[in-house]
């Protein structure tokens, strides 16, 4: 196809210039997957340089056609624009197309997140008769111990865990570094894991540093991190769609909730800006107000005037 060598170029940028993970990689070409297919469905041949900005709204009027709600069609226009910075920043084309372009109007999401209970259910519920039981409990405790990311836990290193001190040193987006505290409950669930499972463990070439590993001594998946999750919530008889990033989400309520100042809860996530810690300042307000539409009588539908 006329784009490809334009697609390749872009992901070549996303990779080396802006040191995106594979999963951020994946997620901008499949945005620009979106456009070239409506193109190809609507018979338009025409390369990346000479597309309007008529054409991308007659793409976003195809996208609503689809059953993609706002917050994913505005994932994937975000997506275009980025890459026709690209292009525009490659001196290919002279007028950014996207410029103009207006985003889907977005609701202010609040995040799933777990309760203190919930989580001491999860934990409650994993098997420590079976060698996974450690490694898998360290797993929980760490991700909410710390507020990781998934493609964080899976890249932490025993070289960045500083056990004396307390912390561990942490690679998030764009190969950023952070120290994040490491609580003690969380220090000593990783040691027995290294002490007790790991070192019997016959490790692979090049994954010795990585902490968690599975039974054939390699690092562990994104995939293998969600079933594990998945699982233990469904065994702890957890109703709501948990995942890896709901822990995250729970590690940063739970501060916030307790008085944690939001500037150093922006610097324990690796949040480039403060507004995007700020919902979590907001889900206390939304939790009192839904218990003041249950229970208060002027919002009950049985309230006798």
């Amino acid at each position: 196809m006329i784009w490809e060598s334009y697609r390749r170029g872009f992901i070549t940028y996303l990779k080396l210039e802006k040191s995106l993970s594979q999963h951020s990689v994946d997620a901008y070409e499949h945005d620009l997957n979106k456009l070239t297919a409506y193109l190809e469905e609507n018979n338009i041949a025409l390369q990346p340089t000479a597309i309007t900005l008529e054409h991308l709204q007659d793409f976003i009027k195809w996208l609503n056609t689809s059953n993609l709600n706002a917050r994913s069609q505005s994932r994937i226009i975000s997506g275009i624009r980025a890459f026709y910075k690209y292009l525009l920043m490659e001196n290919l084309i002279q007028k950014d197309p996207t410029h103009l372009l207006k985003m889907p109007r977005l609701g202010r999401k609040l995040p799933e997140y777990l309760t203190v209970n919930e989580i001491e259910r999860m934990l409650a519920a994993i098997d420590l008769s079976k060698p996974e039981g450690e490694r898998n409990k360290a797993i929980i405790e760490t991700l909410y111990g710390c507020g990781l990311r998934v493609s964080e836990l899976l890249g932490l290193k025993i070289s960045c865990i500083y056990f004396n001190e307390g912390f561990i040193k942490v690679t998030g987006k764009g190969n950023k570094e952070r120290l994040v505290p490491f609580s003690g409950k969380a220090i000593n669930q990783v040691k027995v894991y290294l002490h007790e499972i790991r070192s019997h463990l016959e490790i692979k070439k090049g994954n010795e540093d990585f902490l968690f590993l599975n039974r054939r001594g390699t690092k562990l998946t994104r995939m293998m991190i969600f079933i594990i999750i998945k699982d233990l919530a469904l065994a702890a008889g957890i109703q709501k769609t948990v995942s890896p990033h709901t822990l995250r989400h729970s590690f940063a309520t739970h501060l916030v909730d307790g008085g944690a100042d939001l500037r150093a809860v922006q610097e324990m996530l690796g949040h480039v800006s403060i507004t995007t810690t700020e919902i979590y300042a907001h889900l206390d307000s939304a939790f009192i107000r839904q218990n003041i539409l249950d229970h208060h009588p002027l919002y009950k539908k049985d309230y006798d005037l």
